[in-house]
Parts: C-alpha cells; sequence; structure tokens
C-alpha cells in the first residue's frame, strides 16, 4: 500500500459516518459544533488576552487611542533609530503623519537586499486572535506583499480592536481562502539548532504591535 493510499484510507473512515444521502457539500455535511472558544469573555478582556499571548510571543506590545496612534508610530521609528520605513499601499497615511522618516513604497520589483536595507515596515492586519495571540495578514493595500514583512528586521502591526476576534473559528469566517494568508505568533524564532532559540531567521527579529481601542 502507498502512501497516498494510507492517506485516503484514513480519510475515508474519518468521514464513514457523514450522511451520504444528500448532495450538500463537504463543508455542510460535516457538523461542526465542536467549542468555538474557551470562556466568555468581555470584548475588554479579549483584547487584554490577545495582548498578554502576544507579550508572552515576545512581541512587543502598545496600547493607544485612535488619536494617539500617530504619535505612537512616529515614537517607535524614532526609538528604534529608523532612518526607513517600507509602506503598503494603503495604509492610512494619517498613521505617519507624525514622523519624518523616509518612506519606501511596496514595489513588485524590489529585490530582497533592497527590502533588507530597510530599517522598518509598518502595516494593518486582517483579523486578530486573542486565544493563540495570533495576527493575520492576507495581502490586501494597507498590509502590502508578504515579503515586505519577512525581511526588514523590524515589523509594526496597528490591530484595532474591532479587528480582534476571541478564537480561531471565529477568525477564519472573516478571512478570504484565496489570499495570500500570512499568521504570525510573535517575532520570527527558531530553535532548531542544538534547540537554541534564535530571532529573525524567517522574519523580522522585532515584532512591534500597536494596539487601537
Amino acid at each position: 500500500m502507498s502512501s497516498r493510499e494510507r492517506i485516503l484510507g484514513r480519510v475515508r473512515r474519518a468521514l464513514a459516518d457523514v450522511p451520504r444521502a444528500d448532495d450538500r457539500p463537504y463543508e455542510e455535511a460535516v457538523p461542526r459544533d465542536y467549542l468555538r472558544e474557551h470562556g466568555d469573555r468581555t470584548p475588554a478582556r479579549t483584547l487584554d488576552l490577545l495582548a498578554e499571548n502576544l507579550a508572552d510571543y515576545r512581541a512587543v506590545v502598545h496600547r493607544t487611542g485612535v488619536g494617539g496612534l500617530a504619535e505612537v508610530v512616529a515614537g517607535l521609528l524614532a526609538a528604534r533609530g529608523s532612518s526607513s520605513v517600507l509602506v503598503p499601499p494603503g495604509l492610512d497615511e494619517s498613521w505617519l503623519a507624525r514622523t519624518g522618516v523616509r518612506r519606501v513604497a511596496d514595489r513588485a520589483e524590489s529585490t530582497p537586499q533592497e527590502l533588507d536595507r530597510v530599517d522598518s515596515v509598518v502595516t494593518a492586519c486582517a483579523v486578530a486572535v486573542a486565544e493563540t495571540g495570533t495576527i493575520v495578514l492576507d495581502g490586501s493595500p494597507d498590509q502590502g506583499r508578504r515579503r515586505i514583512t519577512l525581511v526588514p528586521d523590524h515589523h509594526i502591526c496597528v490591530v484595532r480592536a474591532a479587528q480582534v476576534v476571541a478564537s480561531v473559528p471565529y477568525a477564519l469566517e472573516r478571512l478570504d481562502p484565496a489570499r495570500p494568508l500570512t499568521w504570525i505568533s510573535g517575532p520570527s524564532a527558531t530553535s532548531d539548532i542544538e534547540l537554541d532559540r534564535v530571532e529573525g531567521v524567517h522574519g523580522p527579529r522585532t515584532l512591534e504591535v500597536v494596539l487601537v481601542r
């Protein structure tokens, strides 16, 4: 028996109790009555949980209101000593209104070497998951191409409170599976070599998340 046959056999056994009498698509025929979130939290507590889990993953979390966002972003770029910042084409212009750092456009022809010379990148996100401390980017205009958040060493991601959901099932409802989804849980890190944690291997070494009420 080949590996393919073994896998297909396991799939058939797992679906053995799925009704076959109707023509409903698989997504509707299989019941999805599993627990969708753990506990009953208020929106404020859900936001707190996201902040806690992001910090556990060694992301740096900042909080602000809408009116203070530009000041926070400017302060983060200044504290980093950034002289250039990569900006997706659809990013809200007001977010960078308080900084004079040179802006670099997200261009299809940019080489990895050019992106590596950029000090920071600022993006929005599609959704954030509180229970897992995960931020999801989907390549929308305010997030840009996937590579702009993988090559520069410093990523500032703005998350609005309305984008925060409790769990992965709720996040999936908001996402388009046909889009290029990038799931981020903290800065890039690996422990492949002798179990020593090394950051910045597969993406930015520093992830700063700005939670906007």
